[in-house]
């Protein structure tokens, strides 16, 4: 695998492997390699802390309670459905 040095030339793969780093899923090994690469690669180092700013955005928007008034008009809807008939 070449080392793009920062030029974008890193291929798929090497994106697949950040994207296996980000998921905490390398061997130690792997992961010695991946932090040596990001240290070296300024644009793989921004595509990786995007993917991380993105997943920790998902995160915090999925702790949000969703409000009582739209639940109460989700269940609203839904009574308003008749059931699909059983065959």
């Amino acid at each position: 695998m070449s080392d793009c040095q920062g030029l974008g030339d890193c291929d798929d793969e090497r994106m697949k492997r950040i994207y296996e780093y980000v998921d905490g899923v390398l061997s130690r090994e792997d992961v010695r390699e991946i932090q040596s690469h990001l240290e070296s690669c300024p644009e793989c180092a921004k595509e990786y802390n995007l993917e991380c700013l993105i997943r920790d955005v998902v995160k915090r928007s999925c702790r949000e309670a969703a409000p009582q008034t739209l639940k109460e008009r989700i269940l609203a809807q839904i009574s308003h459905v008749e059931p699909a008939s059983v065959v």
